[in-house]
């Protein structure tokens, strides 16, 4: 792999941000902003979440849902549930969100340099407000939602679906991300060369990536140069 770099893909979660508060926090914050008291926690929220996965078409979807249930069973109108769930939202995706050591100054540097993308398993309702809490919505030439557009990594469709948008071949392009499985593996499966970020210092990582890295920053020295 000795192509000359053109595009960078970046993972999302734990590679360029992370939520900053549990989540009983953001749900008292969300009953406090409907105006009730809490009719249910947190704990029953994850207690009944894997009920309405297969109703759902994603993340947010399984939410409302959830919170519409617990709400009526609690003996209150599903309705405000619903309006639970959208305060939740708002707060733990868009003012909940924190950037990781070094990300803002390496993705703000590397996309003057490079085509970049964002290749995410996560709904788009749900990632697009954790961009826009960070200001980078408008940062990325697509954005890929992994699982929803097209398969979950590590699948090599989302990849090739990015590269496809950045007109760049796997052979000159590299994936960022913090997962072995899904953005090593898939990085793999596409094609392209990997970096991994490994905050724990994993001794036998599988698979291998091509690099590794401790914090975003250290893509400012280009490793796969």
């Amino acid at each position: 792999m000795n192509e000359p770099v053109e595009a960078l893909l970046f993972d999302l979660d734990d590679t360029i941000c992370e939520y900053c508060r549990p989540g009983s926090e953001i749900l008292d914050l969300a009953f406090e902003d409907v105006g009730i008291e809490p009719v249910f926690t947190a704990d029953d929220y994850y207690a009944v979440f894997e009920d309405h996965v297969e109703d759902s078409e994603d993340v947010v979807e399984n939410r409302e849902r959830c919170f519409a249930a617990l709400a009526e069973e609690a003996g209150h109108d599903p309705d405000v549930g619903l309006a639970v769930a959208d305060a939740y939202e708002a707060e733990r995706d868009q003012t909940n969100v924190q950037w990781l050591p070094g990300a803002q100054e390496a993705l703000d540097t590397l996309r003057e340099r490079y085509a970049v993308a964002a290749v995410t398993n996560g709904g788009p309702k749900m990632q697009r407000a954790k961009m826009r809490g960070l200001g980078i919505d408008d940062h990325f030439e697509t954005v890929v939602f992994a699982g929803y557009d097209v398969a979950a990594k590590p699948d090599p469709e989302p990849f090739e679906m990015a590269l496809d948008a950045v007109g760049v071949g796997p052979e000159r392009a590299v994936k960022v991300g913090n997962s072995l499985k899904n953005d090593v593996a898939g990085a793999h499966n596409a094609g392209l060369r990997s970096v991994w970020i490994d905050r724990e210092g994993v001794p036998n990582p599988d698979p291998e990536p091509h690099h590794r890295i401790e914090a975003m920053d250290e893509l400012l020295d280009e490793p796969w140069a």
